[in-house]
C-alpha cells in the first residue's frame, strides 16, 4: 500500500512539475464575448489554451488597447497579440505570423439608421460618419476616406457613440456585436448584412519565440483535425448567439 501511495505522489509531483515547466506567452487579446471573456470560456479562450498546451505552452491573454497591445508586441514586451490579420508583419517586423488561421472575423457594420445598408461593403460607409476602434487596421485602412472617422478605444465606447447618435455607424466583429447588442439590450440597434468583410485571423508572436511558431501552426491543425475546433464553436459561439440576429 505505502510502495503504491508513493508512486502516485511521485507520478502527480511529475505532472505538476511538467505544467510548471512549461513556459508562459502572454498574447495582447482585442477580443470580447463570445470569443474571449474574464472565464475564459469563450471560443478562442478554449482554443487558444489547448492549441498552446498541445505546443507544450500555457497562454496568459492580456487586454490593452488594440493600437498599444500591438506596438507591446512588436517592441517584446508582451510575448504577441492573439488575433491580427496576415501581412501585419510589414509594418510590426518583429512579429511572426503563425501560419494556420486561428478564426475568420466578419467585420460588419451595426446602425440606427433605417435608411442605411451595404451593397457594396465598405465603399457605401463613406458618405458616412463612423466609429471604429482605434487600432483595427482593417477598419481604417478601408474607412481612410469616410465623411468623418471617430476612433474609440473600446466597444463600450463604440456602441455609446451609435446610442447617442453621434455617429450614424459603427464596424466591429459581426459575433461580438451580436452578443454586446443582446447583453445591453440595445433595441435600437441593427446588424447590417451583408458583412463588410471577412478576413483570416492568425496568432502573431515575437520573433524571440520563432521556434514556438511551427508547434503552435502543428497544434491549431490538429485541433481542426480532430473535431475539437468544431465542438469548441459550438459549445462557445452557437451556444452563445443561438440563430442571432
Amino acid at each position: 500500500m505505502f510502495p503504491r501511495l508513493v508512486m502516485c505522489l511521485m507520478l502527480a509531483w511529475g505532472m505538476s512539475a511538467q505544467a510548471a515547466a512549461r513556459q508562459e506567452l502572454v498574447l495582447n487579446d482585442v477580443n470580447g464575448p463570445p470569443f474571449t471573456n474574464q472565464q475564459q470560456t469563450g471560443f478562442l479562450d478554449r482554443v487558444g489554451q489547448e492549441a498552446f498546451r498541445r505546443a507544450g505552452l500555457r497562454l496568459r491573454l492580456v487586454q490593452l488597447p488594440p493600437e498599444r497591445g500591438l506596438r507591446n508586441a512588436d517592441a517584446g514586451i508582451e510575448d504577441g497579440d492573439l488575433t491580427r490579420t496576415a501581412g501585419l508583419e510589414k509594418d510590426y517586423p518583429q512579429l511572426i505570423r503563425v501560419p494556420e488561421k486561428l478564426i475568420d472575423w466578419r467585420f460588419s457594420a451595426f446602425t440606427h439608421r433605417s435608411d442605411l445598408a451595404v451593397p457594396e461593403h465598405w465603399k457605401s460607409l463613406l458618405p458616412y460618419t463612423l466609429g471604429i476602434i482605434r487600432g483595427w487596421k482593417i477598419a481604417e485602412a478601408n474607412l481612410a476616406t469616410a465623411k468623418k472617422i471617430v476612433l474609440v478605444d473600446d466597444v463600450e465606447q463604440l456602441f455609446r457613440l451609435l446610442e447617442k447618435q453621434r455617429v450614424d455607424a459603427v464596424v466591429y466583429s459581426r459575433e461580438m456585436g451580436l452578443w454586446y447588442r443582446r447583453e445591453h439590450g440595445l433595441r435600437g440597434v441593427q446588424l447590417l448584412e451583408p458583412p463588410l468583410e471577412s478576413r483570416e485571423m492568425f496568432i502573431y508572436l515575437h520573433k524571440r519565440h520563432g521556434a514556438r511558431v511551427a508547434p503552435l501552426a502543428a497544434a491549431l491543425r490538429s485541433l481542426k483535425q480532430d473535431g475539437s475546433y468544431d465542438r469548441f464553436y459550438r459549445e462557445s459561439i452557437t451556444r452563445a448567439l443561438g440563430r442571432a440576429p
